[in-house]
């Protein structure tokens, strides 16, 4: 008879076989109010799974990370249910939880419209409060065929078909007259799922991701576990929306995008700034560190990629062309192989080592037309790259060096809630265990002697060796990965690359493979929505902003403009014939952090008032004084 163990580690016996409910009941009666499902040996099981035998159990409940997935799985369910009893004829495809919500794909003739949507969540909220209980069925594959085909849900046969083996049953899961294929698991009943969900939009999306198979409508939900969440959720959405870099970009003039260079960025003059701002800022706090900055090559030959094993890893997302010779060029996706044939111009000695190469390398690499998405998702970006060449004992103080970095520069920015991501090795990967062991641990220390913790993703590794990455929280609470660190002793194995060690024998060099920002055009999306355009003095544009009231004011602004350029602040005059408060309007919504205002007074005494972007009146004040002000906002 099953003796279970608990979490605690404490031990309870039973004499006969019990559901993981059964167990929750024996435990407390308000735990077994609270169960929503159960975890045995691990895995995530229904609340009615009978447990036969000796085992781990675990209760979850809606204050454990488990149960999300779970609501939003049950929430596409109920979405399903309610379609098909509203729009009898309507078939179900798939419905899987996704990231802060789900989605199910339908088969219907007539496309839904916002008012469908309306009725959908309506009946779902009834569906909710029917509280139908939740049952897991099996059946034979041959008489779950027969049922599906005899209710007309031709794409559910095609699953079952393509999905199930011959001569395994097919899983079920009921809940009132509607029912489903699902592994699940799933709630006791659709009551449990609460009143935290909403539909969201309809798509197009093909059968099964292949343009070739027919279209069907993909309707968007969210779910949460209560309204409180939901309200939230819904809120970082409009902020979101209200911060697109693209409708920003716009607004202050930063760039554009054309379907003649799809993928690639058209810098204003304004967002030209701010991106050469970046790089300087970047040079900066590398050259502290001890980088030298190169330069090497877009375009390479065929066999370079092929040494360095992108040409057969990677060979779908680069641009190649064939020259009249014959000779096969690619544009470069990655630095990694010209920063290594840099490190092979010339002998290289152990006291040479660790050499920190940095380069701002555009690359290109071809992203499908639906993936690109403003400055997100592009095909010619710029990485802030790095590569160090150390020796084996230098790696870890090396990869220590490198994580503080990271953290620091993110501090320049705002960003101090940043999760470490460790990927270790993926299952197509080049280089032995030994390696791979050796360039994990040194992850792993460095990590452990910084006292940082980290999150572990199991086979997520780059093809060439294991990395850490950065992921960033956004003042509206988003998470965007940017920074990347890996180390690699397998490209200098490939390119035969070596230094002449204190011995006089030649040994092969460990390569750090670095980035901070990424892909500059991104972590500048990313800054744009994180700061809603309102960027720190340093970094913006345009400084400041010189206005007159009258005519009679615009030599004056004319020569403070022209002060205030020689002083190395980027500014603009603005001497239309508009009302002050007109000007005022306008260049707050540009984000200008200043706005000199000129009129006869400023004019008399040689000085100009002084308003902040938010509004405060900081007065009238010397033009020395206000350069001061703003070179104190614009150190690094």
């Amino acid at each position: 008879m099953p003796q279970i163990t608990l979490p605690d580690g404490s031990q309870r016996s039973f004499d006969k076989p019990l559901s993981v409910l059964d167990i929750a009941a024996d435990i407390g009666a308000g735990l077994a109010k609270a169960t929503l499902a159960g975890k045995v040996n691990g895995e995530l099981v229904d609340a009615s799974y009978l447990v036969e035998s000796d085992a781990d159990i675990a209760i979850v409940t809606g204050r454990d990370d488990e149960a999300l997935e779970l609501l939003r799985h049950d929430a596409a369910h109920v979405m399903a249910q309610a379609v098909q009893e509203l729009y009898p004829g309507t078939q179900v495809t798939i419905g899987p939880a996704i990231e802060d919500g789900y989605y199910y794909d339908f088969a219907r003739e007539e496309a839904f419209t916002p008012d469908d949507l309306e009725k959908i969540e309506q009946r779902m909220h009834d569906i909710v409060k029917r509280d139908l209980p939740i049952v897991r069925e099996v059946m034979d594959r041959a008489q779950a065929i027969k049922t599906f085909s005899d209710m007309g849900e031709v794409y559910k046969v095609e699953i079952i078909e393509d999905i199930i083996p011959v001569g395994e049953e097919v899983s079920v899961y009921r809940q009132g007259d509607w029912f489903d294929v699902c592994r699940g698991p799933h709630l006791p009943s659709t009551g449990k799922l609460g009143n935290g969900f909403k539909v969201m939009k309809v798509a197009g999306a093909y059968w099964r991701g292949d343009s070739k198979n027919e279209m069907l409508q993909r309707i968007y939900g969210t779910a949460w576990p209560d309204k409180k969440q939901l309200k939230a959720y819904l809120h970082r959405l409009e902020e979101a929306e209200r911060r697109d870099h693209r409708k920003l970009g716009r607004q202050l003039d930063l760039f554009h995008l054309h379907e003649e260079a799809p993928g690639s960025v058209f810098w204003h003059p304004k967002g030209w700034t701010l991106f050469r701002k970046l790089i300087g800022y970047m040079r900066h706090r590398q050259e502290e560190a001890g980088y030298i900055e190169v330069n090497t090559p877009d375009v390479m030959d065929r066999s370079l990629w092929e040494t360095s094993g992108h040409w057969f890893n990677y060979r779908e997302n680069m641009f190649s062309t064939q020259t009249e010779d014959d000779r096969v060029f690619a544009l470069k996706p990655m630095n990694c192989p010209g920063s290594v044939l840099m490190f092979a111009h010339g002998l290289k000695s152990y006291r040479d080592l660790p050499l920190r190469m940095a380069e701002f390398g555009k690359v290109h690499r071809y992203e499908p037309s639906g993936a690109l998405h403003g400055l997100m998702r592009v095909r010619h970006f710029t990485q802030d790259d790095a590569h160090v060449y150390c020796t084996e004992d230098q790696m870890e103080q090396e990869c220590i060096d490198v994580v503080a970095l990271v953290l620091d520069i993110y501090k320049d920015f705002g960003f101090e809630d940043v999760v470490i991501k460790l990927s270790t090795r993926p299952e197509n990967r080049i280089g032995s265990d030994e390696i791979w062991d050796r360039l994990e641990g040194a992850l792993i220390n460095a990590l452990d002697v910084m006292g940082l913790e980290y999150v572990l993703f199991p086979g997520e590794g780059a093809f060439y060796g294991p990395k850490l990455e950065f992921v960033l929280r956004d003042a509206i609470g988003r998470d965007w990965q940017c920074g990347t660190l890996q180390v690699d002793m397998n490209l200098p194995e490939r390119f035969d690359i070596s230094y002449v060690a204190e011995d006089g024998s030649k040994k092969r060099p460990v390569m750090l493979h670095r980035a901070l920002f990424g892909s500059l055009e991104r972590f500048i999306g990313i800054l744009i929505e994180h700061y809603e355009g309102k960027f720190p003095v340093w970094l913006t544009p345009v400084q400041a902003v010189v206005m007159n009231i009258t005519d009679k004011q615009a030599d004056y602004v004319a020569n403070i403009e022209k002060m205030l350029k020689n002083q190395q602040i980027r500014v603009i005059s603005d001497l239309r014939n508009e009302k002050i408060g007109f000007k005022i309007r306008e260049h707050t919504l540009k984000r200008i952090p200043y706005m000199l205002v000129i009129g006869d007074r400023e004019v008399e005494e040689n000085s100009v008032a002084v308003r902040s972007l938010g509004g405060k009146d900081l007065g009238a004040m010397p033009v020395d004084d206000f350069v001061k002000l703003v070179n104190d906002q614009s150190g690094y």
